[in-house]
C-alpha cells in the first residue's frame, strides 16, 4: 500500500514540474517533507510568479436577441393569423417610437395561432425598444390585450426549454 503511495506521489510530483515547464516556469523543487515547494524561482526569473488563471467574459456574442412571448386577450376565443400578429407588433412599436421604432426589423421565426405563441428575432440594439412597445400595447382593435414575455436570450436555443415548466417524474 505504501510503495502505492509512493509511486502515485511521484507521479504527481512529476506532472506538476511538466505543468511548470509547459507554463514557461523555471521553478526549483525543493523537497519538504516530501513534498515539493514551488516558492523558488531560478536566478533569471527571481520574483516572477507563474502565469494565474485568466477568466474571459465574452459579451455581445450574439447580435440577436430572441424573445418567446404571448398575446393576452381579455375575452377569449379571439385568434389572428400571423399577417395580423405580426402588424399588431409593427404598430405597438409606431405607436411608443414613431416611425423610426416602426422601421425596426423584427423577424416572428414561429407563430401559434391556437395559443397566440411566438418566438421573435430582433437586433440587440432593438430589443428595449421591442420590449417596451409591447408591453405598453394595451388593445387590439378596441379589445384590451397584453404582450406577456415568457423568455429572453441572445441564444435560440435557449428559448426551447424552460425549467419552471418541466415536469420531473
Amino acid at each position: 500500500m505504501l510503495k502505492c503511495m509512493d509511486a502515485a506521489f511521484s507521479l504527481q510530483r512529476e506532472l506538476l514540474v511538466g505543468c511548470m515547464y509547459i507554463a514557461g516556469t523555471n521553478a526549483k523543487k525543493e523537497e519538504r517533507n516530501g513534498r515539493p515547494k514551488m516558492s523558488e524561482f531560478d536566478d533569471e526569473n527571481k520574483g516572477i510568479k507563474p502565469p494565474a488563471y485568466e477568466r474571459i467574459v465574452l459579451k455581445n456574442v450574439s447580435e440577436y436577441h430572441y424573445l418567446k412571448i404571448y398575446l393576452e386577450f381579455e375575452e377569449a376565443g379571439i385568434s389572428l393569423n400571423p399577417v395580423d400578429f405580426k402588424q399588431l407588433i409593427i404598430s405597438a412599436l409606431k405607436r411608443l417610437h414613431g416611425e423610426v421604432g416602426a422601421a425596426l426589423p423584427v423577424d416572428v421565426l414561429t407563430y401559434e395561432e391556437k395559443t397566440l405563441t411566438a418566438i421573435l428575432r430582433v437586433s440587440n440594439v432593438g430589443l428595449v425598444k421591442l420590449w417596451s412597445a409591447l408591453s405598453l400595447l394595451g388593445s387590439y382593435q378596441n379589445r384590451k390585450c397584453a404582450f406577456r414575455v415568457i423568455q429572453t436570450s441572445p441564444f435560440l436555443l435557449a428559448l426551447a426549454g424552460n425549467s419552471r415548466e418541466m415536469v420531473l417524474d
